[in-house]
């Protein structure tokens, strides 16, 4: 269970596996001259040892041990003061152990001491330092009893905080907040063994204190009464002049990859359910059933249930899982699109980026997903993106005691990743 909510698997281990009009005018340079548009890939990337060892270090200390030891669902938004606001899913607390073998195991462990298990939550955010330490978890409940910072909705399920954007609390005002987008899912068994896609909720947070104020529903299970139909937005959320583009996915039961699909939003109303525009394939809809794929899954085509969306200049990048690598691929590799517009068409998958995996004795087992840009870190033309990783064994074996344990496991990891033309 501790998979974390964007991988797919097809027999657990094998799951992780439309063309539209352009969005609105077209990009007029200077001159008068429509803006160049061309294709984007990930030409080069190195790792980012350093945002990789400060989540090692803040996840190893025993200075408080309600705070967070490990989590996936890696996400980031910059607040005004400067400070980085980091949201995680299926979160670990509590202290972590020398290892339990030092002869056979040498990463320190995640436990709540000896014959203890691992504290899971699921859900948790860190709060980054402008100068780039982390400094504190924000969970509800005490010390003593931590809870998940967005609280479990009543009757069972839970929630998944997944983009962020700071904008206005009404349109127009000079006091901002923060809204986070949250995917509610609720339990399952079958092929939603990680729980059946529910609704699409937007969470608003108090600034500078991060107080959670509410959480309102944006897209609720109504619209589409079937779950392996239904839409969960905020895989990726970009401002697009006075839009903010929101990026989703379904969760077909019977595929490896998901289609992406798009929503927009006045900047300043992603908590205002009425505001919501659902792209057909070639209109704007209010009704979110309505929705059509702007990136459809079929043979080497699809996305991740999570996947990842940023400008290049005039150009939109996606970057996902390669679901549609076949066998093994897709459960290490990413791919990336691109496209002129928001809505496409898109163009790919082109390319294939292997990241690093730590170390095992079954290296097969090891899953990389959740790739996701933080372009508030952005360099020199460098992109910062991080991943997720995990153990993910066979179908009927028990789960090994590293996907709780071993810190190696389940924290993001980081790389530099700079974009070039695409066929070059």
């Amino acid at each position: 269970m501790f998979k974390g909510p964007m991988i797919r698997t097809a027999a657990v281990a094998a799951l992780l596996l439309a063309v539209a009009p352009l969005w609105g005018p077209p990009r007029v340079a200077p001159s008068g001259r429509v803006a160049d548009c061309t294709g984007r890939r990930i030409a080069s990337w190195s790792v980012d040892s350093g945002h990789t060892a400060e989540f090692a270090r803040y996840g190893d200390g025993n200075a408080r041990l309600d705070d967070w030891t490990g989590g996936d669902g890696t996400h980031s938004v910059r607040l005004p003061d400067g400070r980085t606001l980091w949201l995680f899913s299926d979160t670990f607390l509590d202290r972590i152990q020398p290892p339990p073998n030092p002869q056979g195991q040498k990463h320190r462990w995640r436990t709540a001491g000896t014959g203890g298990v691992p504290l899971l939550r699921h859900n948790s955010a860190v709060v980054m330092s402008r100068s780039g330490r982390l400094e504190r978890t924000l969970t509800g409940g005490t010390a003593a009893a931590p809870r998940p910072f967005f609280p479990d909705p009543p009757g069972g399920g839970w929630r998944w905080p997944v983009r962020a954007s700071v904008e206005p609390r009404t349109p127009g005002a000079p006091e901002k907040v923060v809204r986070v987008l949250l995917w509610n899912r609720t339990p399952g068994t079958g092929p939603w063994i990680f729980g059946v896609p529910h609704a699409t909720e937007v969470a608003t947070l108090s600034l500078p204190a991060l107080r959670l104020e509410g959480i309102t529903e944006t897209v609720g299970p109504a619209s589409v009464p079937d779950p392996g139909r239904r839409v969960l937005y905020g895989a990726a959320a970009v401002r697009d002049g006075g839009w903010t583009c929101v990026f989703g996915s379904d969760d077909p039961p019977s595929s490896p990859a998901s289609s992406a699909f798009l929503a927009r939003v006045p900047a300043g109303r992603l908590a205002d359910r009425g505001s919501w525009r659902f792209r057909d394939g070639a209109h704007w809809r209010r009704q979110a059933g309505r929705a059509g794929p702007v990136l459809r899954a079929g043979g080497r085509r699809g996305v991740g249930s999570a996947f990842t969306v940023v400008r290049d200049g005039p150009a939109w990048v996606l970057i996902t899982m390669d679901t549609g690598g076949g066998g093994a691929v897709g459960m290490r590799a990413l791919t990336s699109y691109w496209s002129c517009s928001p809505s496409g068409p898109w163009h790919g998958p082109d390319g294939r980026l292997i990241p690093p995996r730590p170390p095992a004795p079954d290296p097969q087992h090891v899953a990389v997903y959740n790739p996701q840009i933080h372009p508030e870190f952005t360099a020199k033309g460098e992109f910062l993106l991080s991943y997720d990783v995990n153990w993910l064994g066979p179908p009927g074996v028990p789960a090994d005691p590293r996907v709780n344990g071993d810190v190696e496991l389940y924290r993001p990891r980081f790389l530099r990743v700079r974009m070039g033309l695409a066929g070059r």
